[in-house]
Order: C-alpha cells, then sequence, then structure tokens
C-alpha cells in the first residue's frame, strides 16, 4: 500500500528581510539536500514556504532548482481591478506560486474574513490550478463551550461547497486558534480526533479523502512534531514561528521523514 507524502509548511507571516531571507533558504536548500543523500528523494516530505508577497522574486529565485515550493499566505477573491492593496492569483502564478493559505484564523480575526468569502477563495484558486491550504479550528471559548465539532464542520463544508463533486486537490490544516502563538498545542490524540473527524467530513464528498492531505498547524515544533506525525491522519504541518529557524524547520522535516514511502 502506498503511503501519501507528508506536507511540512512554513508560514512565515509577517516576518521577512532580504538578508534574514537569504541565509534562510540557502539553509533550508541545504540541510534538505544533505537529508536528501541520507534517505534519498522518495523519501522526503513535500517542502512549502510561505513568504510575505513583497519577497516572493527573491525567494523563488533562492528555491530555483531545489525541491521546495514557493507558497501565499492569502490571495483576493477578486481577478483585477480597483482592490487597492490586493494580491490575485494570476500574480501568485507569475511569482511560481502554487499554494496559498486561505482562512488562517489571523485573517479571519484581523481582516474579519468569513466562511462565505473564504469559500469563494477555495473556489477561485482550485480553478486557477492552485492548491489552496484551508485553515479551520476552534477558539478556546469554543472548545470549553463543546463547540469544536460544530464548528469544524461549520468551516470544513463552508469552505468546500463550491467545489466540484469528488474534487482531488485540496489540502485542510487545523489550527486551534487557542494554540497559535500561545505555546499551547493539542497533545497527538487530540489532534488526531479532530483530524479523523474532518477526514470523516471529507469522505461524502470525494473518493479522494483519504488522500486528501491534513495538517496540524498550532504550534508544531522541534519538540513535538515527532509524536503529532506519528498520527495516522496527521498529514504534515502548516509551521509559524519554527519556520523562522532553518534548524527547527529542518528538524520537523526529519521527523516526518520516516513515515513517507
Amino acid at each position: 500500500m502506498t503511503v501519501k507524502r507528508k506536507l511540512i509548511a512554513g508560514n512565515w507571516k509577517m516576518n521577512a528581510s532580504f538578508s534574514s531571507n537569504e541565509a534562510l533558504v540557502k539553509a533550508l536548500v541545504t540541510g534538505l539536500d544533505a537529508l536528501k543523500a541520507q534517505v534519498g528523494q522518495p523519501s522526503l516530505p513535500d517542502v512549502l514556504v510561505c513568504p510575505p508577497a513583497p519577497y516572493w522574486a527573491q525567494v523563488s529565485a533562492l528555491l530555483e532548482g531545489s525541491s521546495i515550493a514557493q507558497g501565499a499566505q492569502d490571495v483576493s477573491e477578486h481577478d483585477k481591478g480597483a482592490y487597492t492593496g490586493e494580491l490575485s492569483l494570476s500574480m501568485l502564478k507569475e511569482f511560481k506560486v502554487d499554494h496559498v493559505i486561505l482562512g488562517h484564523s489571523e485573517r479571519r480575526r484581523y481582516q474579519f474574513q468569513n466562511d462565505s468569502l473564504i469559500c469563494h477563495k477555495v473556489f477561485q484558486a482550485m480553478n486557477a490550478g492552485l492548491t489552496p491550504i484551508v485553515c479551520v479550528g476552534e477558539t478556546q471559548d469554543e472548545r470549553e463551550q463543546g463547540q469544536t465539532w460544530a464548528v469544524i464542520k461549520r468551516q470544513v463544508m463552508s469552505a468546500l461547497s463550491m467545489l466540484p463533486v469528488d474534487f482531488d486537490r485540496v489540502v485542510v490544516a487545523y489550527e486551534p486558534v487557542w494554540a497559535i502563538g500561545t505555546g499551547l498545542t493539542a497533545t497527538p490524540v487530540m489532534a488526531q480526533e479532530v483530524h479523523a473527524y474532518i477526514r470523516s467530513l471529507l469522505e461524502p464528498r470525494t473518493t479522494h479523502a483519504k488522500a486528501l492531505r491534513i495538517l496540524y498547524g498550532g504550534s508544531m515544533n522541534a519538540a513535538n512534531a515527532q509524536a503529532l506525525l506519528a498520527q495516522p491522519d496527521v498529514d504534515g504541518g502548516l509551521i509559524g514561528s519554527a519556520a523562522l529557524s532553518s534548524s527547527d524547520f529542518l528538524s520537523i522535516i526529519s521527523s516526518a521523514v520516516a513515515r513517507n514511502p
């Protein structure tokens, strides 16, 4: 039986500079090459970095010839026009961006993005040939009130509602909001329960549910990655602060190696 490859994605958020980007990407490329020499390319997880938009050109050039892909942290639902400050899907593609994070809790909170808007962005990204990384997750209050399953179901089903029947390309990232930037992390058992539930929501919509990747995105780091990635329905990680350290990010990548074909 073929095991799907893990995906380790780094979300740099609003952290970057020309000098720090160069040092980080060069260290990642070198470290990943060394790991590939040890275990072979087929054993490596897929690796993705998502820098802030002003640095797409620089990072794309630094990644040239490597196996690391580049993603974006958000995208407009509009193709073009008078939308000051927005970035279109066609712009992403010109910078060799092939994944885009959508519905991140920080965008929901600070930019007031709602389920309907996220749904349209997912649809547009899929139509443009990009892979959306759809973020879902509950707040601490919602968890304490026993609303975790209802929140997850609403967010997942809404985000996927415009996709065609039997879609075969989408990534879901479970990011418990209470575990983002707080130092708190869902236990491996807690993460597995939610990931398995998300998989069960996908199954009625597509025959590809088992092959679709569900990432954990709540403060995964070098210390807890191995235990989280060992869970049967945890198919990788959406990494925040640990993605800014080449040693930490490479350690997380190494934790995924043994669980690939």
